[in-house]
């Protein structure tokens, strides 16, 4: 099953080097379910998407592929989400979702 994490860093929590918080979206979900969970955002006050990377730049090796989000209006904060792939999903399905996962932004 899939997962979807999320990381909010502040004006604030970034001048400590850090996020304001983390955490778990959705844990053990569909596919379907996972994607729709990591382009949502918090609010929706951002200024869009403004990257989609994986955790490796060979995406065979990819275990887990990042959306970060453009600021928020009124707070100044940057929302994050990352779908984690399970173990099981073969290299070639990794290659796969991540240029799928790319080609939506």
């Amino acid at each position: 099953m899939w997962s979807v994490t999320f990381e909010i860093v502040t004006p604030e929590s970034a001048e400590q080097g850090d996020a304001e918080s983390r955490g778990y979206i959705a844990q053990d979900v569909t596919l379907r379910d996972a994607i729709d969970s990591l382009f949502e955002t918090r609010t929706s006050r951002v200024s869009g998407v403004e990257c989609i990377e994986p955790n490796d730049s060979q995406h065979s090796a990819a275990r887990w592929i990042t959306v970060y989000n453009g600021m928020e209006f009124e707070t100044g904060a940057h929302e994050s989400r990352s779908l984690h792939f399970p173990n099981c999903i073969t290299a070639a399905s990794r290659v796969r979702l991540v240029r799928l996962l790319e080609s939506m932004s």
